[in-house]
C-alpha cells in the first residue's frame, strides 16, 4: 500500500527495519548471494594490490572479508548486525589460525564508530552505503572515513545505479518469482516482492514476502529500504565532504559508467589540504 504523509509519522522505525531485517538471517543471506562473486574478486584484488590492512564497513558475515583474509590481508570489519557478525565469528572458527588473526570485528554504526587507527584502504561494498538515508548520514560516514584513512589512502565503494523501472512500479502489485526451498527453514515457499518508491526521501522500500506452500498462515515479510543515489549526486557528496574521485567504473572490471550500467564503483581520496568548515 502506498504511504501517505500521515503514514510517514513512523518513518524512522520504517527505515530502521529496512536497514536491519534483511540481515537477521545469515543463512538465507548467504544462500541468496552465493553466486555474486565478481565484486568479491574485485575487492580481494584491490586489497592484495594495496597490501592492507583494510577497514571494511558493512562487513556482514564475511562475504568479502574472509576471502580477503585468506589472501593474507588483515581486515577490520564494522557492522551493525549482530546476527551477521555472530555468523562470521562462527565461520572464522573453522578457518586456520593465521586467517583468524587477520580479522578483527567491531559491532556498531558506521557513522559513529571510531577505531583510533588509520588504514590505507577502506571498503564499503555491496550497497552498504544505501542505508545512509539522509545527507547527514552520508556526511557522518565520510567524516569517519576521513578519520580512518592514512594520508593518500583510498576509499572504494560500490552502489547500485537506480533502475527507473523499479522506481515506477505500482506499490500494490505483487511481483512473483518461482517457488524455492528456503535455506533456513528447509520449506518450499512461494515468493513475491512489492516495490514502493518514496520520491521525496528517494528511498525504495522492498517488501520480500515468503509463504510456506500449504501453510499461508505462517507467511512472513522481510522489509528492505535502500536510498537511491544518482551518480552526479554521489559525486557532489564526495566533493563537498573533502574527497576527490580518481576513478569511477560501471562494473567490477574497470568498464565505463554508462546508461547500461547497474553498478557504480567509486575510488576516492581525501583532497590534499582539505579541512572541514
Amino acid at each position: 500500500m502506498p504511504r501517505t504523509p500521515q503514514m510517514r509519522l513512523g518513518a524512522d522505525r520504517e527505515l530502521e527495519a529496512g536497514a536491519r531485517a534483511h540481515y537477521d538471517d545469515p543463512v538465507y543471506y548467504t544462500a541468496t548471494y552465493r553466486r555474486r562473486i565478481d565484486d568479491v574478486q574485485f575487492y580481494v584484488t584491490q586489497a592484495s594490490k594495496h597490501g592492507g590492512p583494510v577497514l571494511e564497513y558493512g562487513v556482514g558475515n564475511g562475504r568479502v572479508a574472509l576471502p580477503t583474509a585468506r589472501h593474507g590481508v588483515s581486515v577490520t570489519g564494522v557492522d551493525l548486525s549482530r546476527p551477521m557478525l555472530d555468523d562470521l565469528r562462527a565461520r572464522l572458527a573453522d578457518e586456520p589460525p593465521a586467517v583468524q588473526k587477520r580479522v578483527v570485528l567491531r559491532e556498531g554504526d558506521m557513522r559513529k564508530v571510531r577505531l583510533k587507527k588509520r588504514f590505507p584502504l577502506v571498503f564499503c561494498p555491496f550497497n552498504a552505503a544505501l542505508h545512509m538515508y539522509t545527507r547527514e548520514d552520508v556526511e557522518a560516514l565520510l567524516a569517519r572515513v576521513r578519520e580512518h584513512l592514512t594520508p593518500g589512502g583510498e576509499l572504494i565503494l560500490d552502489l547500485s545505479v537506480p533502475v527507473m523501472q523499479d522506481l515506477l512500479r505500482e506499490p500494490t502489485r505483487a511481483y512473483k518469482a518461482p517457488r524455492f526451498r528456503h535455506a533456513t527453514t528447509g520449506e518450499l515457499v512461494s515468493y513475491q516482492e512489492h516495490f514502493d518508491y518514496d520520491r521525496v526521501r528517494q528511498v525504495l522500500f522492498v517488501s520480500m514476502e515468503f509463504t510456506p506452500v500449504g501453510h499461508p498462515e505462517r507467511a512472513w515479510m522481510t522489509p528492505l529500504a535502500h536510498r537511491q543515489f544518482f551518480p552526479q549526486e554521489w559525486e557532489a557528496l564526495f566533493h563537498y565532504n573533502g574527497f576527490e574521485v580518481h576513478k569511477l567504473s560501471g562494473d567490477f572490471y574497470g568498464g565505463p559508467l554508462d546508461r547500461t550500467s547497474d553498478v557504480m564503483v567509486w575510488h576516492a581520496r581525501v583532497r590534499r589540504g582539505w579541512r572541514p568548515k
